[in-house]
């Protein structure tokens, strides 16, 4: 069996790894585990040191997608492994993805269903996400937010300099890999209620949700946004121009607007999927 590396980025999430570490020490005796303490204020160094698994701390909080750029630099085997500290996740399930990067893929994801979401509209919220990403990838993209995911770390470096510190770094590496031709499975588990309090506010996350929605189309193929709103435009300007012609028998500054607004987006969309090719040159 190859070793892993198993990484956990917590804050504050002692009273789960209480649990949570020694069952993991356990299972999986010969990988490497690291915890990415980002800026706890409760013993979890102290608990890792009692299970015996290597503790990156943080003397503040830099954000959860920080914690993984962290955890990924330091480990030191070929398949990371991530899960959150919370207890959400079952590490019996870690050899259900193990055996998806053995049958050739290159990132294998932990896909809830509806009953694993935390809360309708965490639940529709990720739902939207999953349309989003299915349609930027014309592939079925079962969960887009998951933070239960096995791959391997070569690839997975490629893409640090993309990742936020925040809490969108599974949408990112997602979008990245699909970008980059990597193979991407989904393997259905079961996901646990967590222990303690959530990270995330809705009102404040929730509204950087929404630009993350933005952010995946442009980092994907800004194209695919970019064209139906310059399509947009056009038919605007084309309806507008038939009606006042009709009607007044002029073309109009409105008509003109919307022409206008509909070629400068078309030409933005082009420059940002020159860019977007240039990033992953690779």
């Amino acid at each position: 069996m190859m070793p892993i590396s198993i990484i956990l980025p917590a804050k504050n999430e002692a009273p789960a790894l209480r649990e949570l570490l020694p069952r993991l020490r356990q299972m999986r005796p010969d990988d490497e585990i690291i915890v990415v303490d980002d800026g706890s204020t409760d013993e979890t160094p102290q608990l890792c040191r009692d299970a015996g698994v290597q503790c990156l701390s943080s003397p503040y909080s830099m954000g959860n997608g920080a914690a993984i750029k962290r955890g990924a630099r330091a480990a030191s085997n070929d398949v990371l492994v991530f899960m959150d500290a919370d207890g959400q996740h079952d590490p019996s399930h870690i050899e259900r993805l193990l055996a998806r990067l053995d049958q050739g893929y290159d990132m294998a994801v932990g896909a809830r269903d509806w009953s694993g979401q935390a809360g309708v509209g965490r639940g529709l919220a990720n739902t939207l996400y999953n349309n989003l990403a299915g349609w930027m990838t014309s592939h079925a993209v079962l969960d887009l937010t998951s933070g239960f995911r096995a791959v391997r770390a070569e690839k997975f470096r490629e893409f640090l300099h993309l990742l936020p510190n925040g809490f969108s770094y599974p949408t990112t590496i997602t979008m990245a890999f699909f970008r980059s031709a990597y193979a991407i499975a989904y393997e259905p588990i079961a996901v646990g209620k967590r222990t303690g309090k959530s990270h995330i506010r809705p009102l404040r996350d929730g509204i950087r949700f929404l630009l993350i929605i933005f952010k995946i189309a442009t980092l994907y193929s800004p194209f695919k946004l970019f064209l139906p709103v310059s399509a947009l435009f056009f038919a605007l300007g084309s309806l507008n121009y038939g009606l006042t012609y009709h009607y007044q028998g002029r073309f109009t500054n409105m008509s003109a607007l919307l022409f206008s607004a509909a070629a400068i987006v078309f030409l933005i969309g082009l420059v940002s999927e020159q860019i977007t090719s240039l990033t992953y040159r690779r």
